[in-house]
């Protein structure tokens, strides 16, 4: 007999650890799901290659050595979640082999249960979820788990909008993927979850065409004050998250080269493919999309401590100037030139050496490598144009590509929204620094700070 649990430390790294039977009654009164410990003098092996609760391939073993103390105030903040979700194809290429346990999130479709009262010997629920690329899942429960998630459902008062299941085995049956529960499997509803309360927040928009109260309170109290320096040194440090900030800044450079605006289609809000008769959605696979203009401008923008590249989607520039991007076209219109070809409408250009208030949302896309931007959702302040003897002068030359924001694409500017990142796929894992692994046969030496997931 053994206990397994789940660790994340600072950088959002999840490995297993596994405490032996003969152990466990020194650390089972210490073992608090959410707790936050230091730990060291552990041992370190080889993760079993089967049914793997996490990424890593090394996993941590308590030892006689082992030091595993509680932190009633930590020093560092740790993610309090670790999720490690997969989509369609990723669970149909883990199906059958036994390798992963992996988690999902998905909206609930419907549930049908085979529980009665009292509950006889053989139990089985099967739960219909669609996942963010919306293709239709299934997840079976059995035996005692069915029989607490039909006691749950039927405890609810309002039916769940959203699940999310750990540690689940793919399987395939007849050429159809299903799911099974295990033994480490929990289930999360709604916004029990950050996970979960993000796609719930995203249908009750779909359903109700309106944004939903309680995230928009939430963005808008408590919303940190940050420079432009401490922003980019806070993707660098910082443990993968979604969080609001607002910054000050002057627009130094509007960029016409990657253009101000963008057909998008009207179903998924991508970026369309032009042909010479129609346009075609990929994400949709819809060759005869609907389009609808929206703007997408990059900036310069710098403040007394740094400079950064910054996003203006549709609804911020339309709130800004009270006018739509579709209404913006029309006064640039030019015989034989498509919208998006056509140079900056005024009310744009004219921002350069305005200095905004504004609140930046960062996502988990902006801890990864490819992230060159980052993303306003909402001007607090307009101030106006700076007097010249106020401007702060950078350390630049009269150049007039010195405002020009280095392109580290290399390449064409991409499509629609992606630079802001896809927040259904920022599940909590991952890592914004390589974590040191102990791979000897000894004790660890190091003193490692972690959570229980």
């Amino acid at each position: 007999m053994w206990m397994d649990l789940l660790m994340v430390d600072v950088n959002g790294t999840m490995m297993q650890a596994t405490i032996s039977a003969g152990r466990l009654p020194e650390y089972r009164g210490r073992l608090i799901a959410g707790s936050m410990f230091t730990l060291s003098g552990f041992d370190v092996s080889r993760a079993a290659q089967n049914f793997r609760l996490t990424d890593s391939s090394l996993m941590i073993r308590f030892s006689d050595m082992t030091s595993f103390k509680e932190l009633p105030a930590p020093v560092s903040p740790l993610p309090e979640e670790a999720f490690r979700f997969r989509n369609q194809s990723e669970l149909v290429g883990l199906a059958n082999t036994s390798t992963q346990l992996p988690d999902v999130v998905g909206e609930i479709l419907c549930v049908k249960s085979t529980v009665s009262d009292p509950p006889e010997e053989k139990n089985r629920v099967m739960v219909t979820m669609k996942l963010d690329s919306d293709e239709t899942i299934t997840l079976s429960l059995f035996d005692s788990q069915a029989v607490a998630f039909h006691k749950q459902l039927e405890a609810m008062q309002v039916d769940p909008k959203v699940m999310v299941a750990t540690s689940i085995n793919p399987k395939m049956v007849g050429g159809r993927l299903f799911l099974n529960a295990t033994s480490g499997t929990h289930v999360y509803f709604d916004k029990a979850t950050r996970a979960g309360e993000v796609l719930f927040y995203q249908l009750v928009t779909r359903d109700t065409g309106l944004p939903s109260v309680a995230p928009l309170l939430r963005s808008y109290a408590k919303v940190e004050t940050m420079s432009i320096a401490e922003l980019t040194s806070f993707i660098v440090s910082a443990a993968t998250q979604e969080i609001d900030f607002l910054c000050t800044g002057r627009v130094v450079h509007v960029d016409a080269g990657r253009g101000w605006c963008y057909v998008a289609c009207s179903k998924c809000s991508k970026k369309l493919e032009r042909s010479a008769s129609a346009f075609t959605c990929v994400r949709c696979n819809n060759s005869h999309a609907v389009g609808a203009l929206r703007y997408r401008v990059e900036m310069a923008i710098c403040d007394d401590t740094g400079e950064a590249t910054f996003v203006w989607f549709d609804g911020v520039m339309a709130k800004l100037h009270s006018l739509r991007a579709s209404e913006a076209a029309q006064m640039l219109a030019e015989d034989g030139v498509n919208p998006e070809d056509t140079g900056l409408p005024p009310f744009i250009a004219e921002m350069e050496g305005k200095t905004y208030t504004f609140q930046v949302r960062v996502t988990a896309f902006n801890f990864t490598e490819h992230h060159r931007t980052f993303t306003i959702t909402r001007v607090a302040e307009e101030h106006g144009r700076l007097p010249v003897d106020a401007v702060i002068n950078n350390g630049g030359n009269d150049d007039e590509d010195d405002d020009d924001p280095s392109d580290e694409t290399g390449g064409k500017a991409p499509d629609g929204d992606e630079d802001a990142g896809d927040s259904a796929s920022a599940g909590g894992t991952g890592s914004s620094g390589k974590a040191r692994r102990n791979t000897g046969a000894g004790p660890s030496e190091g003193v490692k700070k972690s959570r229980v997931v």
